[in-house]
């Protein structure tokens, strides 16, 4: 048992890795990618990256606890593979299409069939003992963050060598592959369940508990703050540089150096969850991001800038695995695939709206202004923290 969820668990690390940096390759220079394809008035380019930003939202929001349920009843092999299929056929569609509207359908098609992290994580969870949990989580959250350091880093070379639509082509050839790692070498053995529509429905609103529905305005707060943000950094340097030559590579430089430090910061700090209270150390974490935001704040260049930017997310790293490993002790086992399903939708809520926040920040104010409201949504989760402490729940609930 110790030597197969090990496995698993490493397995899917690397997979996670090439999907993330499959779909890092063209993703985050979406806003050059739509000015190649002829959108330059200032106030319509901002609008529109906000808008393919949160697109696939709306869908993953909608069928995340669909899928988790799945996942629950028919096993979570099968929903990752199902997620890995499913991006390797948009990430290549998005190197084939040449108008913004096919791009803003590709993307709302994207949340309703991918969703591979919360398919791994599901899958993670499932084969690791409760005793290594946040430490699983912790190196599975890792990899997360280094396919998105490696994916920009990468795809920033791509564009300005070799363009945008074939970083998206070679990101799905990529995914492709992570796609037959997991056919190939992951096995799992099938444990059907046979509820009937009414028990299922009665177990899923049983899941929402005052703890778990805390955890899940925490998660909701932290997704915004990280994401508000980051859809506007490839336009913020654009504006900083005064040219669009030039700027996806030193995009993929700041995304890249932020991505590092979060998967540091969750190799790093994550195992502690598996020795102290998790509540404490998330809330210290929020309070040191939400402080490492006013030097980003004052940072007159784009080198101390990403700099900053990096040292914020390396703050930040830890908390998501912390957040996830603790209300997974919340519920019982047959939960965890609905409960990771919830937390996608929830997050997928935060998705939808920090990019219309930023977009409606940064057309009436200024790009900078975006900035400025992360510390606002971080200070909104460590309130939240400090409220999930004093309520003092340790022992997992049984439904």
């Amino acid at each position: 048992m110790e030597q197969n969820w090990r496995r698993t668990l490493y397995i899917v690390w690397f997979v996670q890795i090439l999907s993330l940096m499959s779909f890092s390759f063209g993703i985050p220079f979406l806003p050059y990618y739509i000015q190649e394809m002829g959108v330059t008035d200032p106030d319509r380019l901002r609008l529109l990256t906000g808008i393919i930003s949160s697109a696939p939202a709306i869908g993953m929001g909608i069928m995340a606890p669909i899928w988790g349920i799945m996942a629950d009843r028919f096993g979570k092999k099968p929903m990752l593979l199902r997620a890995l299929f499913s991006s390797f056929v948009i990430l290549t569609a998005l190197g084939l299409v040449n108008s913004v509207g096919w791009v803003l359908a590709l993307r709302s098609i994207q949340g309703f069939l991918s969703g591979t992290v919360t398919a791994a994580g599901a899958l993670v969870a499932a084969k690791t003992p409760q005793k290594n949990m946040s430490f699983a989580l912790g190196i599975l959250a890792s990899s997360t963050f280094l396919g998105r350091s490696i994916g920009p880093a990468i795809g920033g070379v791509l564009a300005e060598a070799v363009g945008y639509k074939l970083s998206f082509i070679l990101g799905g050839v990529i995914m492709l592959v992570a796609f037959l790692l997991i056919l190939i070498f992951i096995n799992e053995t099938k444990t059907i369940q046979s509820d009937d529509g009414a028990k299922s429905k009665g177990e899923f609103w049983k899941v929402f508990t005052l703890p778990i529905i805390l955890v899940l305005v925490l998660m909701f707060f932290m997704g915004i703050s990280r994401t508000v943000a980051s859809p506007y950094l490839p336009l913020y340097v654009q504006e900083v540089r005064g040219m669009i030559e030039g700027s996806s590579l030193t995009t993929g430089i700041i995304t890249a150096g932020a991505s590092i430090a979060t998967a540091l910061s969750a190799l790093l700090f994550t195992r502690l969850g598996d020795r102290y209270d998790k509540r404490k150390l998330v809330a210290t974490f929020l309070g040191a991001g939400a402080l490492a935001v006013i030097p980003l704040l004052l940072a007159g260049s784009l080198i101390w800038f990403g700099v900053f930017y990096a040292l914020m997310f390396f703050m930040l790293g830890g908390t998501d695995p912390l957040i996830m490993s603790y209300s997974l002790t919340l519920v019982p086992e047959n939960k965890r695939g609905l409960l990771f399903g919830i937390r996608t939708s929830v997050g997928s809520i935060a998705w939808a709206i920090a990019p219309l926040l930023g977009s409606y920040a940064t057309i009436n104010y200024s790009l900078e202004v975006v900035f400025y409201l992360i510390p606002v949504f971080l200070i909104l989760a460590l309130i939240t923290t400090l409220i999930i402490m004093k309520k003092r729940v340790e022992s997992p609930l049984v439904i």
